[in-house]
């Protein structure tokens, strides 16, 4: 029987496993899909439209229109031939000069003296000094490997809790605004300023947190920074040149590294002072590394939850000065997470829109890779969610990914990178130019003959009971109210999309990956580095509420889907 699956940009049916016979070229996880699918008999209404689950097509190959080359025109500065890579694309002549490009005959090789331009010798003094930074070494040189001794306080912090979970309400009814005509509805309160906004109403901006959802939050943020901090270093300091240049990164790119540690600095003490003399220090750290590809493979899954914790609060923040902010400071990780994703091999970014989770979403994928905090560091009272492991994982340094046995990860952790294959297998090396679509080493970007996943895919699952010891000084335990799970919950881009679960075992089940597009005709849903949870119920649920579903979480883990 067909369940629905409900998404955020409206309603997508759970098929079963489809019959792909062919893969697309690149990292868009979905095949041609015909007319929309009538399996499902709901349709909602939302900020994305409304759409329904569309069947999956075989895929009939590039239909990308033809390119002349020349790149020319006619001499009149029209375009030779409109059609070019985008399909229907015409009557768009541009006015491009024509000019042919001057053959190469010399390359620099000297270089300097530098150019003469007026200039006066400067230095950093008084208000443009900034203000200080928080040093890193709060207990000295932090160390890493897993926490040995015996936690002395366990669990999230709590206190008084005034209901088991938050109920659902009805729409705002102050939320009624719409504009028919394009034209303003109220009185300006100044020249060039429309009616409306929070904060703009002339007050001195107050950059602190102001409640204790936006303590906790940001407290969350801060121990991300941290983490990100150690780990650029840490690579840093203890692969060499050698190390990085056999995964095909060199001196520059390293530098790279090290000035994203700098950043890390800057966004570790503005949340610090944002949250005031109680934010939390550097902790230490158990990484699941040991070479340089592992590295900038767990980078790219920490650096993609790191900014997607963010998105999913940052608009509930009571301080609106904060999440400014904020934004300010998640925009740059966002640029770190695809910069590691190239350094990966992988597409840099295969979405239209980045997917925001829950804090204890998470706080669940961080915790477990830190191993000890200082005594008296600052807890959370967010949740830790037992792990979902996807047990056929698809392995990124495969050319063929579907060639992925079980548990190719390094341990059991959701987010540890994938093994190196035997070189005979392995895309690393594959010169990308004689064999395009087979290699995946650092690159501006790549596309895959083979995807990492595609709609029908079967997905295998194992996870762990509740009650396990995690986090800073094992000191937060696994936990679950959920009943037995029914759905996979896949979050990804706008969209919470279900499939049903099968089971198959104790804590052992499967289930197949679903077909769907943001927005009918355009990206599949499915792609990236996204979210999966086991769940009791399909509640149908949104961007901004998406935290309500966590009562319903089963367990909690990360899927390569591209």
């Amino acid at each position: 029987m067909l369940r629905s699956l409900i998404t955020l940009a409206g309603v997508a049916a759970a098929i079963p496993a489809p019959q792909v016979s062919q893969l697309p070229d690149g990292q868009v996880q979905a095949p041609a899909y015909g007319a929309a699918s009538s399996a499902t008999a709901i349709a909602q209404t939302t900020a994305a439209a409304v759409s329904t689950a569309p069947t999956p097509a075989a895929y009939s190959g590039s239909t990308r229109g033809s390119d002349s080359g020349s790149g020319s025109g006619d001499g009149n500065g029209n375009a030779a031939d409109q059609s070019g890579n985008v399909d229907g694309y015409i009557n768009a002549d541009a006015p491009y000069a024509s000019e042919q490009p001057t053959p190469l005959t010399v390359v620099p090789s000297v270089f300097g003296p530098d150019s003469q331009i007026p200039a006066v010798a400067t230095s950093v003094t008084g208000p443009l000094n900034g203000a200080p930074q928080r040093s890193r070494y709060v207990t000295g040189t932090t160390t890493h490997g897993p926490f040995e001794g015996t936690a002395t306080v366990t669990g999230a912090v709590s206190n008084s809790v005034l209901a088991s979970s938050v109920g659902t309400l009805p729409p705002n009814p102050t939320a009624t605004y719409y504009n028919t005509n394009g034209l303003l509805q109220n009185p300006q309160p100044a020249p060039y300023t429309p009616a409306g906004g929070l904060g703009t109403n002339g007050s001195l901006p107050r950059y602190m947190v102001e409640s204790d959802f936006d303590y906790e939050s940001i407290t969350l943020g801060l121990y991300q920074e941290w983490i990100e901090l150690d780990t650029f270093n840490n690579a840093v300091a203890t692969f060499s040149e050698e190390d990085f240049a056999a995964a095909g990164l060199g001196p520059e790119d390293i530098s790279l590294i090290q000035f994203m540690a700098q950043q890390e600095q800057g966004h570790a003490t503005l949340l610090s002072n944002m949250l005031g003399e109680t934010a939390p220090p550097q902790c230490t750290y158990n990484y699941p590394y040991t070479n340089v590809r592992e590295f900038v493979d767990f980078n790219q899954q920490l650096t993609r939850w790191g900014e997607s914790g963010v998105w999913g609060f940052i608009n509930h923040l009571d301080s609106r000065e904060v999440g400014q902010l904020l934004a300010q400071s998640i925009a740059t990780e966002a640029r770190q997470e695809m910069i590691f994703r190239q350094m990966s091999g992988l597409h840099p970014m295969p979405v239209w829109f980045e997917t925001g989770i829950p804090q204890s979403w998470a706080w669940t994928f961080l915790a477990q890779y830190i191993s000890s905090c200082p005594e008296g560091t600052t807890r959370l009272a967010w949740q830790n969610f037992p792990n979902l492991h996807v047990v056929n994982q698809a392995n990124i340094n495969r050319f063929s990914p579907n060639d992925t046995a079980d548990y190719e990860r390094v341990d059991n952790r959701t987010s540890s990178p994938a093994t190196i294959p035997a070189q005979k297998d392995s895309c690393i090396n594959v010169n990308a130019t004689e064999h395009p679509g087979y290699g995946c080493g650092p690159a501006i970007t790549h596309n895959r003959s083979e995807p990492l996943s595609f709609p029908g895919k079967q997905v295998r699952f194992l996870w762990d009971a509740p009650g396990m010891a995690v986090g800073p000084n094992n000191s937060y335990t696994t936990s679950t109210s959920a009943g037995e799970p029914k759905f996979v919950a896949w979050a990804a881009q706008l969209n919470l999309t279900y499939t049903p679960l099968t089971i198959t075992g104790p804590n052992e089940g499967y289930t197949y990956q679903p077909a769907g597009t943001v927005y009918e005709g355009g990206q599949g849903i499915v792609n990236d580095t996204m979210f999966v949870a086991l769940t009791d119920t399909d509640m149908f649920l949104t961007p901004f509420n998406l935290s309500m579903i966590n009562p319903h979480v089963v367990a909690l883990g990360v899927y390569q889907a591209g």
